[in-house]
Order: structure tokens, then sequence, then C-alpha cells
């Protein structure tokens, strides 16, 4: 495929519409379960899920406060009137015939995402609008048939649509994540995008440098991990800078993204605009919204993303830390809560642990984590001190600490168990030195060390580890072998 020195050529522009699926407990019109994850196909469904004849909607007025905390959340404008309108097509998976949405007067108005990229800068993605729907049912392919599932139909969801404000796959990437944050740490879905709590459809256009109009875009549906996001506007990038290189031209187009060959595939052609014949739907009243209303939903959402942000700028850790911390709601909340109960100090190193836990158990695709042993913060905290006190050293803090995720037992059990408790006593590391420094094998060392040559003290510590069972503190060893032989660092 094309090389990156013509890729110089052209500018990039992405913009991202995020279907959220609303946390509540029944659909947005029905009182049918709404989590239909593991459940068994067309089983969570009501008569107007299926929309059969003479069934009227009620409209679930908890998707309404959760839109209000998405409105907070995305620092919006909540409409104080909004309205549903029918949007007539006819799939498979829509019995209905029409999707109930809100096309003319949406819920969430404007809106801003401050998302942090690797490199430590930062991308702003203005959002233009939110409106909340219900989502339809679930196609699976087989061959030469396909099979409905209307479990999801009728699901409560809000699609955010973004301004085409990214110009990389990389900001691509880091607005999905960053919007993911905001909206499971808000409380507004679930966040399981294997189960497609979230699912983002990016368009992507490309053009010549300095071109004053956008490109021909083409929209990749239904991704659901932050790196298919990233893939896709990457393969995008190339693909259509072949067919332009090639003298060939961008068809306007819905394409899809196959993960195991990292291509998008052509789905349907978006040439001509659909006209969906919008209506007001007349069985559903309007949204109506008091400042008072609003204001009370939004003091409920909790702690996001830039409090613990700025929480945490004290503890030295870069954005990459931070934002590795910041993958999901819990372990943030743990990590402040540690912090604030343990001050800075020792919650730094149990940060660095939590950290290669985090990286340890998140799926490398979809950025969803594992589950995990519910741990007594006391624990994290005892083990935190245990090794401030030199009672373990830092090697024996990372076993213990990946002890005590698989089995939530106390460190000092732990460490007791294991034979890993440090020795701080100097009377027994000032013996086993006398021995280390008298073995002829340390001889020449000793004499380096002497002269100037700091770099053998590691190999005389390393002795005073091994004869002591590697139970020694390191630093009280080195410390004594510097009296002993009047060396100084």
């Amino acid at each position: 495929m094309i090389n990156d020195e013509i890729l110089e050529k052209y500018d990039m522009t992405i913009g991202i519409e995020c279907h959220v699926q609303l946390a509540t407990d029944t659909k947005l019109f029905s009182g049918a379960d709404n989590d239909a994850r593991d459940k068994a196909p067309n089983t969570v469904v009501s008569p107007i899920d299926f929309g059969l004849p003479g069934m009227l909607p009620v409209l679930n007025q908890e998707a309404i406060n959760l839109s209000i905390k998405a409105g907070k959340a995305l620092g919006s404008e909540i409409a104080h009137v909004s309205r549903f309108d029918r949007k007539h097509y006819f799939y498979p998976d829509l019995p209905k015939g029409y999707q109930t949405t809100q096309m003319y007067q949406p819920i969430i108005i404007g809106g801003l995402v401050e998302a942090p990229l690797e490199n430590g800068k930062s991308v702003k993605v203005r959002i233009h609008h939110a409106h909340l729907e219900e989502d339809a049912g679930k196609l699976t392919h087989f061959g030469d048939y396909s099979l409905v599932d209307l479990n999801r139909a009728g699901t409560p969801l809000i699609e955010i649509v973004s301004e085409p404000d990214m110009h990389s796959a990389a900001e691509a990437k880091a607005y999905a994540t960053e919007l993911y944050r905001l909206m499971t740490y808000s409380g507004v879905t679930r966040g399981d995008l294997y189960h497609g709590n979230m699912r983002f459809d990016v368009n992507i256009s490309i053009a010549p440098k300095g071109a004053k109009e956008l490109g021909k875009r083409a929209e990749i549906k239904n991704l659901n991990s932050f790196k298919s996001v990233e893939r896709a506007a990457e393969y995008e990038l190339r693909r259509q800078a072949q067919l332009l290189e090639d003298g060939e031209r961008v068809v306007q187009e819905t394409r899809g993204w196959d993960d195991a060959k990292q291509k998008t595939t052509s789905q349907r052609s978006k040439e001509d605009a659909q006209d969906y014949r919008y209506m007001p739907d007349a069985d559903i009243p309007p949204i109506v919204l008091s400042d008072e209303q609003i204001a009370e939903v939004q003091e409920t959402v909790p702690n996001l993303p830039n409090y613990y942000r700025k929480a945490w700028a004290s503890i030295g850790y870069d954005s990459t830390a931070q934002n590795a911390l910041l993958l999901s709601k819990e372990s943030a909340e743990l990590f402040e809560r540690l912090r604030q109960k343990a001050g800075d100090k020792l919650v730094k190193r149990i940060g660095f642990w939590l950290l290669k836990a985090i990286v340890e158990n998140t799926d490398d695709e979809t950025g969803a984590q594992k589950k995990s042993q519910s741990i007594s913060d006391d624990y994290f905290i005892k083990l935190s001190e245990m090794v401030e006190n030199n009672d373990l050293n830092s090697n024996a803090g990372d076993i213990i600490f990946a002890e005590m995720l698989r089995t939530s037992k106390n460190p000092q059990q732990i460490a007791e168990e294991m034979n890993l408790i440090q020795n701080s006593n100097e009377g027994d590391i000032s013996t086993i030195v006398d021995e280390v420094l008298a073995d002829p094998i340390s001889a020449k060392a000793v004499e380096d060390l002497k002269n100037g040559n700091d770099k053998v003290i590691g190999f005389l510590v390393g002795n005073v580890m091994k004869k002591s069972a590697g139970k020694a503190n390191p630093a009280l060893a080195q410390k004594i072998i510097r009296e002993k032989t009047g060396t100084t660092q």
C-alpha cells in the first residue's frame, strides 16, 4: 500500500458519532429488562419492542436523567424543551418500521471534550449535539440467511455527534477513550464495549494539504474498541490516499471494519441523502425541563476524570500513568481513596503496583478490565508501609502484591507464609557482612571499592543477600559495607 511520504500530501479529517446505551433498568418505552447481556435471543422484549399494533410507549424518566448527566460530563447545554420524532425506514431488526429519535430538538446541545494524547498533548473536540433515541435489534448473518434478535430493540441510548475536529488516528482513539471515561464515570452507561454499550461510527475524509473543501467521506460503522477506531482510521487514510494517487475518486459510502483482515469493506453507498420522512411522534409528549430539575440531577454526577487528574498532580505521575489509572472508574476511585487515607508518599508506591495490575488485567483490544478480587484498602496501605519501613524489599513487595490480588489475604500473613520478611537487624547483618568481606572471593572487589570503583558495591551487597537467603535489608547492608571498608558513596 501507499508509503508514508505520500501520505504527507494529505490532511485527514475525522468526526465521530457515538451510540451510548444508557444504564437504565428498563427500556426507553417499555418495562422490559434493559440488560440483554448473556440473555437468550428475544427473551427480554415486550409487545412495545415488537411493534405490535395498539401498543403505546411510556417514556422512561431515568433515561432523561442519564441524558442530563451525560450533558454535564460533556460540558453541554441541556435543552429546556426537547421532542421525539419518527425516523421511517425498514430493517428486519426494527419491526415498528420507524425509529423513535430526536431529529429536530435534541436534549443535549453543544459541548467540548478535551482528550489527552499519548505524547502529553491533547485534542479538543467540539460536540455538535447528542440526541436521545431507541436502539434497534441485532442481525446475525449465517451464509445465505440471517437471524434477528430483538433483545436490544428499545434500549435507550444517546447518540453523541462530534464536530470534525480530529485529524489523525491517534486523536480519534484519544477522543473515543476519553468519551468512554466520561460516560462511565458519570454513570451514564455500563461501558461494556464487548456487548456494544458504546459503539463508534467514524467518518473519515482526506483532502490535499491546504484544500478549502473536505474530501468525500467514508463512514466506518459500529466499531466497539479504541484500537479498532485507531486502526480503521489508519487504514482509511491509506486507502483513500491510494485512490486519489491512482486518479480515482473516493465514493461517499458506509463501510465496515474487518478486524481479522485489518481492513474496511464497502457495505452500501451513501452518495445521495436518504429521505427518512421524519415526523413528530404524536404518542410521546415533549420533554420539558426547568433549570432546577437540571441542576438537581447534575448535582448527583460523581467525580469526572479531570477531578482525579488535578488531585494526582502532586504525586508526580505523568499523563500516561494518570490515564492508565483512569482506565476504569473503579481503579480511579480506589486510588484516590487510598491517596486520601495514606498520603502521597505511600500511595505513589501503591500506584505503581496498581498500574502493573491494570496493564496485566486489561483486554488489549477493547480496553475492558477483567474482574479481580475485592481487597481491603487497609491491605494496600499496610503493604506499602511494610516496604517503607524496610520490613520488605521492593521485590518482595511486588511478589506479595500479586499474591494479595490473587487471594485477598493480609500482606503480613502472605509475607510470613512466603518467608519474605526482611531482616533489618543491624547486628545480624553486620555479622554476615564480616563473613562476606573475609571471603577470598571478595578481596578483589574490596580493593576496587577502596580505590574508588563504586560499581563493585553491588557485587558485595549481592553476596550478603545470598548468605541471608534474600532477607537482609540491602540498603542497610550497603551502609555497613561502606562503614567497614572506610568508603563513601
